[in-house]
Parts: structure tokens; sequence; C-alpha cells
């Protein structure tokens, strides 16, 4: 819409708003005091103080007892109602309507936001590669299948093991990846749109039933319920190869047509994310079944084929599968292609560059004896390497040391976060213990890597939550003291109220001395 619509008002409004708002609060609160002050002849602030006065003076302490007990119940509620909320989504309701709804409205700019990098299809990998730094949400490349192994934890101990955070992220890749703008010309393409947008997952795998009906060679369908059906990674491998022989169909019937239009185009761009994705899954299938030699050489041949979507971090699942064959000149020339300053770091770069270095030197390495003679050239590359790796994420050591627990990784992690460690420590963990003395370097060298700045907390519960909590204690020690001692917290309740309109009273008697009548007078008039 034109800069000059009503659009255009609204966004110069929310400007000028947001720029006086940060930069000229104290002339705001200047011109306030005038408004104030010119008003207080029709406001009859004056008298209103004084009948406030005057009615705080016949309060009886049953008020008092009776305000703060109702305060304390409020705030109580208040509490009560954020940490459910919290505990179901994982944030805080004040927090999120005032980071939703308010702060846009203040034109500030969220720049914490995560930002979701999960696909790059051909031509728009190195553009998304320029804009990487800003991505902090990723998708995991290892997540475990939701009805082969994240069921498996609903069925012992009745939880759910992703958050509702996690799963609305999973919902928004899939609707990227696996849509496009013409799905409504095909039934079911169409179906399988609606399927990816429900949050039931009964409902989805009906949806996709329904899809297959329609067209047995829908890809997705496929896809969906092997993802969430199937109960063994066995079954998910079965119906992962019917995805492939339905998405190798679309795929090369949409590459004969991309060329024809903008939408053909879409859809092809569509159709090489699912092939991609399945033969991705099925790879991960490999991996878990023991076939690990099957596992490398259809990431290796993935790789190949589309050299262009190493944003999807195929390398990070070939690099562990490397690992548990024990491949480690393969693993260096990985390392060799991908640990470059241009590229992303993570914790899988950085602790696999690290492991290699350690396994030099970790055998025969002795703190003791390391403090007699110094360090050689090569555990001081192994020492820097840990450095290094600690540096990126200094959340993982803990977590290969056993000193936290390990739980299921989720579905995105954050880089340099927790998340990221409990994921890398997840699948790695194993090939760290392999290697002889690994660990005891790692321990003997990670937390002298710690440093202010290298920390990056955990926030274990949101502000406004610990704030509530202080605010409802606060008025339950207040209403338990009224109601103890009314006539003493009366008093104590007068004596505040009477501070708190004193500071008013003195600013305007003296600037009323200060500046002549006429002034106001002139103002008043104007």
């Amino acid at each position: 819409m034109a800069e000059g619509g009503p659009a255009g008002f609204v966004e110069r409004l929310k400007r000028c708003v947001s720029w006086s708002w940060t930069y000229l609060w104290a002339l705001w609160f200047v011109l306030v005091l005038g408004l104030l002050y010119i008003l207080r002849a029709p406001l009859k602030l004056q008298e209103n103080l004084s009948a406030v006065t005057a009615f705080l003076n016949t309060l009886t302490p049953k008020f008092y007892v009776a305000l703060t007990g109702t305060s304390s119940l409020i705030s109580g509620l208040i509490l009560i109602f954020e940490w459910w909320y919290f505990r179901k989504y994982g944030t805080s309701f004040i927090e999120q309507v005032s980071v939703s709804h308010l702060r846009p409205l203040l034109g500030a700019v969220d720049n914490n936001t995560p930002s979701i990098n999960f696909t790059a299809s051909n031509g728009e990998a190195e553009s998304n590669r320029q804009n990487v730094s800003e991505c902090k949400v990723w998708r995991n490349p290892l997540n475990l299948f939701r009805g082969a192994e994240y069921s498996r934890y609903t069925w012992v101990t009745g939880r759910e093991p992703l958050t509702y955070y996690d799963m609305n992220l999973s919902a928004q890749d899939h609707q990227t990846f696996f849509t496009c703008d013409t799905d409504h010309v095909r039934p079911a393409d169409a179906v399988m749109q609606k399927a990816w947008r429900e949050r039931n997952a009964q409902a989805r795998m009906k949806a996709a039933y329904q899809a297959l009906e329609l067209n047995n060679e829908c890809a997705t369908a496929y896809v969906l319920l092997a993802e969430e059906e199937t109960t063994t990674i066995l079954e998910a491998e079965k119906l992962f190869k019917q995805a492939l022989k339905a998405g190798e169909v679309c795929y090369r019937r949409s590459q004969q047509l991309q060329h024809h239009s903008p939408q053909q185009e879409a859809q092809h761009r569509r159709d090489t994310n699912v092939l991609v994705y399945i033969k991705r899954r099925l790879a991960m299938c490999a991996r878990k079944l023991g076939r690990i030699r099957e596992a490398v050489k259809l990431m290796r041949d993935l790789m190949k084929e589309f050299p262009l979507l190493s944003m999807l971090n195929i390398h990070e699942n070939l690099l562990e599968a490397l690992l548990e064959l024990q491949a480690y000149a393969d693993v260096q020339v990985v390392l060799a292609k991908y640990d470059d300053i241009s590229l992303p770091k993570s914790a899988t770069i950085c602790y696999t560059a690290a492991l290699l270095k350690a396994r030099a030197v970790s055998d025969k390495f002795s703190p003791e004896a390391a403090s007699r003679r110094g360090l050689s050239t090569a555990e001081m590359n192994a020492v820097e390497a840990i450095h290094r790796a600690v540096e990126f994420n200094p959340h993982v050591p803990k977590y290969l040391l056993e000193m936290k627990s390990l739980i299921l990784p989720p579905e995105h992690i954050l880089k340099r976060g927790d998340s990221e460690a409990v994921a890398y420590a997840f699948f790695h963990l194993q090939h760290w213990k392999r290697v002889e003395g690994a660990l005891n370097l790692l321990h003997c060298t990670w937390e002298g890597t710690f440093h202010e700045v290298s920390v990056y907390p955990k926030k274990e519960l949101p502000f406004f939550i610990l704030f509530t909590a202080g605010l409802c204690s606060f008025t339950a020690m207040l209403a338990l003291l009224t109601h103890q001692f009314p006539e003493l917290m009366g008093v104590f309740a007068k004596a505040f109220f009477s501070t708190l309109f004193a500071p008013f009273n003195f600013v305007m008697e003296k600037i009323e001395s200060v500046l002549p009548s006429s002034f106001w007078h002139l103002l008043t008039r104007i």
C-alpha cells in the first residue's frame, strides 16, 4: 500500500511513538506535569487530593484486611495460571502477550526471535548461506522418529517427549517443506496441505489415508505415516521405500516441466525437498538398523546428487555414521570440507574435530606428566581443539562426562544452547567412550575454558513467573500482617499514601513558585 495511505499513516505514527518513547521520555514527563498543572483548576486536583486524604483517614482496619487479602488472592490466581501455562506451552503468558502484541506497537524489533533454517533447494542455497548467521533455531539433523522412537517414551511414562513449542516449529517446517502453491489443483496434495496444519496426530494420519485413497502415489502421505504411525524402524523403512517410489515419479515428472511456469518451478522445488527428505530418512533407518555402510553410501550419494542442499546438514549424519565405523580418516576428510569459516558451526563439527585431535594423544596423556614436562605439540593441538569446542557450546562436556543426565533430543535445537548439547551427546557419547582417554583429557581441559563470555546459561523460569511468585509472597505477607495487626498496618498504609502524594504536591508548588503567574495565565488562555 502507498506510504500516504492509512497504513502508511499508521506506520509513521508507530515510528513517531517509538522514537519519542525511546529518546524523549524526559520531555514526555515534563509535558505531562505541565498539562496536569494547567488543568489543575478544571480537574480540581487540590480538592480531589484533599478528598482522597480525608477518605483514607476514615477507613477502618477491616478495609485494609480485605484489601490485602483480595490482592493476595488475585496475585495467587495469576501465579497459578502462569505456572500452568508455562508447564503446558513452555513460556510465560504475560511475556508472550507483551512480546507478540505490545512490542510491535512500540516499534521494537525482537532480535531474539528464533528463525528456522530447514531447507534450501538448488539456487536458494547460496543466498540462504549468507543469512545463516541470523539463524538460531535449527532442525535437529538427528531427530528421532515420532512413532517408532518418541512414542516409546509416552508408552512408558505417559508424558509427551516433545514440547508444544517444538511441535509447533515442526508443523511450520512441514508446511514449508512439503507443500506448494499448486497443491489445491491436486486433490491428494490439497488434503495433505490440511494434514500438515493439523495439531492432532490422529487427524493427521486419518488425512494421510484419505490422500492415499485419492492418489496412491502421494509421497508425502507415506512420509507422514512413516514418521508418526509406525511403531518400529523396520515398519518406518518399509513405508519410506514406498514413499521413495512415489517421490521419484513425482520428481521426474516435475523436472520435465519445471521451466514452463513459476508454479511448475515451485512444484519441482517441493518434489525435490520431498525426495531428499525420504532418502535421508532411509539412510537414518539403515543406520539405526545396523547397516552402517549402506547408510554411509546413501548419505554420500545424496550429497553428490544434491550438493547445494548442504544447509540440511546431512554431513552431520555422515560424520556420526563414519564414527560408528571408526573410519577416522574419512571423518577428517568430511571435517576438512565442512569445518570452514564461511559455513555455520555446530557442536557436531567442533567436538568431532576435538575428538580426532584428542585421539592422537589421549591414550598416553597424564596431567601429572604434562605439568612436569609441559604439553607437546600434539597435546597442545588437542587442548586448543577442546577449548574451541567448549567456547562454541559450553554445555556439552557435562553431558559427555555424565555429570548431567541425558534426555531424548528435541526435534529442534538452539545453536550453542543446552538443547544442542543434549542432541550431540545423545548420539556421540559412545564415540568418545570408544577412544581411550578422550573423556579424561576432556575432563582435565574443559573447566579451564569457562569465562563470562563463553557461558550461555539455560533460562530455567521466565521472569514474569518469578516476579508473580514474589508479588504473591509479598501480598500474602501483607495480608497476614494486616490480619494480625490491623491498627498498626492501617497507620502504615495512611502514611504510605500520604508520602506517595507528597512529591506531586511539592513539585507543583515549586513549579508555581519559579514561573510567573502571567506565564501560566497565558498557557491557560492558549
